[in-house]
């Protein structure tokens, strides 16, 4: 899955299509309906497939719904597998994030190679080329979660060579988004790095919070002074910043875009409230909201709302954006007072930042990064319910 992540998708899908039936092999259908988060996501993605009738575009409706379909296996095949051994964790947590710098390796080759070119593109919002289909917010929110995962994974690596090597894999990766400077990837990391510091603060480990806390706007001063993507980024930001505040509507900004995306979406959901569009015509119902709002934004400049919450919304209606809220804040009811969760809690954060600034679920990559690393860390809140009731 890791593998198919950076290069090849179909191998993303088969992989994770192998694995559900590999988890799903041997267990009674009755078991899956004791899982109530499994249940929640088969009602949010039914509505995605009841649209089918008021869709136009049906070829646009079977992509949007075939993406969703690792959120029917997987978690059950998460479930039901063993828990991975120690040794095992150790062999996934290093070999990810090895293919997971082959991934960061192949993006700065392009910043290596052409210096200029790239750092030009940063005026004016082009970044640097990544894995994952160029899908640079799917790339930068899975190298945070798995730093998540690395640091959970800490205490399974027995030498000091194993935490000296797992050390430079989160050092580089961390530097590396910076690097990208993807405002997503940037967000999330200090999203968790604060979250982890209030954490220590008031764990065992206070000086060490403490540190993290003031470090934070030290990392951010030094970004911006010594990193020259970073610092254009931060340029590009402010003067789109006082572009909105001028009243732009040109659609050039990508951020501004955005919020007229949000806008259009809500005069679809006031027109179909119970419906929505229509899973296979999101699109052409933003076009449509487009021509009658703004119709000075080119073309190519036209998006469809990047807020999953209203994607789902334009897709099949305020019914289905009831289920999908319940599926996505029901995860927070899993968690107790003990380290496992707080790790699950941060991945969780990282998730509701793609949830709220893209379409997180209706690309493959966005499906894989979320689901992949949700579950993982589930595994182990799952492992501690279950000593529980042995010890009971």
């Amino acid at each position: 899955m890791a593998v198919g992540f950076l290069c090849a998708p179909a191998l993303l899908s088969i992989a994770m299509m192998l694995y559900g039936v590999n988890g799903l092999w041997g267990t009674h259908p009755k078991k899956w309906l004791r899982d109530r988060w499994w249940l929640l996501g088969i009602g949010w993605i039914a509505c995605y497939a009841i649209s089918y009738f008021w869709s136009a575009n049906k070829e646009m409706w079977n992509i949007g719904l075939q993406v969703k379909l690792p959120f029917l296996l997987l978690p059950l095949a998460f479930a039901y597998t063993p828990r991975f051994t120690a040794a095992q964790m150790r062999i996934l947590t290093l070999g990810m994030g090895i293919i997971l710098l082959a991934g960061v390796e192949y993006s700065l080759s392009f910043l290596i190679t052409d210096r200029e070119t790239y750092l030009h593109g940063y005026k004016v919002s082009h970044i640097l080329p990544t894995p994952s289909r160029n899908d640079h917010v799917s790339f930068s929110l899975g190298l945070v979660m798995y730093i998540i995962w690395a640091i959970y994974s800490w205490k399974f690596l027995e030498t000091r060579l194993m935490k000296g090597f797992m050390l430079a894999i989160v050092v580089i990766i961390a530097l590396y988004l910076h690097v990208l400077a993807a405002k997503s990837g940037l967000v999330a990391l200090y999203i968790f790095l604060f979250a982890w510091s209030i954490y220590l603060a008031f764990g065992r480990k206070k000086l060490l919070g403490i540190a993290i806390i003031v470090a934070i706007p030290l990392f951010l001063f030094f970004s911006v002074k010594y990193i020259p993507t970073f610092r254009e980024r931060k340029e590009y930001i402010v003067y789109t910043y006082y572009m909105l505040m001028a009243g732009d509507k040109s659609g050039n900004y990508g951020d501004i875009g955005r919020l007229w995306s949000y806008r259009l979406a809500g005069e679809i959901l006031k027109e179909h409230p119970l419906t929505g569009a229509g899973s296979g015509d999101i699109l052409d119902a933003m076009k449509q909201g487009y021509d009658k709002f703004y119709p000075q934004v080119a073309d190519r400049d036209r998006l469809v709302p990047h807020n999953q919450f209203l994607i789902v919304g334009v897709a099949a209606g305020i019914p289905a954006i009831i289920l999908f809220t319940l599926w996505v804040f029901t995860p927070l009811t899993w968690l107790r007072r003990n380290r496992q969760s707080f790790f699950f809690f941060a991945a969780w954060l990282v998730f509701m930042v793609h949830l709220l600034i893209d379409t997180a679920l209706e690309v493959q990559m966005g499906v894989y990064v979320n689901c992949f690393f949700l579950l993982l860390m589930r595994k182990e809140l799952q492992q501690v319910g279950e000593k529980t009731e042995l010890a009971t």
